[in-house]
């Protein structure tokens, strides 16, 4: 790993919401390093499915480019979905979530919390936000996706669910006809 990030990082992709291994070299036998979830790098070079990220740090790594979570580089068109959700409340979650995770580094740099500890405490906590001028991308837990908005409204722009059908009630589908055995 290298360092050296000019002013003004802009990412192009976030680590999974799961985190990913990250290798100094494209070589699956060297050692690996973990990556934090909805970590902000920049794809800089690809070589097949090996993709070279750059950290806001200055770190390089090579990982699995086909797992990282790309950024949008511009807002979303117009003339999409009109955004309805208010920013305030996500952006007050989020505040929330740091406050709870910068207590508890306070606490562990202080050693009045010991790893365990500071790991479940912090269990659950996640947070995702770029701020570039008034856009917004803001992650929201609760509905696992990412909007964007421009200071008044938020707009859902990508969602971690697995597509689902909207005729999903919950409940087995009703059998018109009985399996062959079963009659």
């Amino acid at each position: 790993m290298t360092k050296a990030p000019g002013p003004g990082f802009r990412p192009t992709h976030v680590v999974p919401p799961h985190g990913m291994p990250a290798w100094e070299a494209p070589d699956p036998d060297r050692p690996t390093v973990g990556l934090d979830p909805l970590l902000p790098v920049r794809l800089v070079e690809r070589r097949g499915d090996w993709g070279r990220i750059l950290c806001a740090n200055g770190w390089t790594a090579w990982v699995d480019g086909r797992h990282l979570v790309a950024v949008p580089a511009d807002p979303p068109a117009a003339d999409g979905p009109a955004g309805t959700d208010d920013p305030r409340p996500l952006l007050a979650d989020a505040e929330r979530a740091l406050a709870e995770y910068r207590s508890a580094v306070e606490e562990l740099a202080a050693g009045t919390l010991d790893g365990e500890d500071f790991h479940d405490r912090t269990e659950g906590l996640r947070i995702g936000i770029v701020v570039d001028g008034e856009s917004v991308w803001l992650y929201d837990p609760r509905q696992e996706r990412w909007t964007y908005g421009d200071g008044r409204r938020l707009a859902t722009y990508a969602t971690d669910r697995a597509p689902g059908r909207e005729d999903d009630t919950g409940h087995a589908a009703t059998r018109l006809v009985a399996p062959e055995g079963e009659r």
